[in-house]
């Protein structure tokens, strides 16, 4: 049987980690106390409070996806509202009419591809930006022989940036993509992909056993 690569630390049964970017937590201190809600798009985000003990349990907040969710609820969170599509865009259109009126902090990694932000600016929404989180491409991860046939799961824009410096695409691969924004930053010449119904890493290895096993 062909392998499974994904491309982040989240552990399955018959998948083999290829960790080609890292997620580091920014230092940083704010007080919480003048916002009425939080928006997360990322766990990251999520633990970059934590490690930063900021107060932040008692706002409300608004998760991209259930995934998420579950995070933040484990932490104590209280979450008010889940997204039911899982991208950025989508998220964005969901959320105007619950956050008007309310005093918003979306708690971000340092680089998006989504327009959330300007999305929720331009429907009248009073938001602020809290860069919390980074990725960069894990430097120290060796290069191995990826298998012929082999299926590489993309769960992010980052983790097919990082992956395309230190591997080449083989015309027998086939790729997994988490998202619609993710496939967008494939390689053009990359045709034989799946694109996960939902922003979900267990439902992006269910679809490989499914299509490619």
């Amino acid at each position: 049987m062909a392998k499974i690569y994904l491309l982040n630390n989240q552990k399955f049964d018959d998948v083999v980690n290829l960790e080609v970017f890292k997620v580091q937590s920014l230092k940083f201190d704010i007080d919480l106390t003048n916002y009425d809600a939080l928006i997360f798009t990322s766990k990251s985000a999520i633990f970059a409070l934590e490690e930063n003990k900021i107060d932040w349990k008692n706002k409300a907040s608004y998760v991209i996806a259930k995934a998420t969710s579950q995070i933040a609820e484990k932490y104590g969170a209280n979450v008010v509202f889940t997204g039911e599509n899982g991208h950025g865009n989508e998220f964005a259109k969901e959320l105007i009419p619950y956050l008007k009126d309310k005093k918003v902090l979306y708690v971000k990694a340092s680089k998006t591809v989504s327009n959330l932000l300007s999305i929720l600016k331009d429907n009248g929404i009073n938001i602020d930006e809290l860069v919390s989180y980074e990725t960069i491409c894990n430097k120290n991860l060796k290069e191995i022989e990826l298998e012929d046939d082999s299926t590489i799961i993309f769960t992010s824009p980052s983790s097919v940036e990082c992956f395309f410096k230190k591997f080449s695409w083989n015309s027998s691969f086939k790729a997994i993509v988490i998202g619609k924004t993710t496939a967008y930053y494939l390689p053009k010449e990359i045709k034989n992909y799946q694109i996960s119904q939902t922003t979900n890493v267990s439902e992006c290895i269910k679809l490989a056993k499914l299509y490619y096993s």
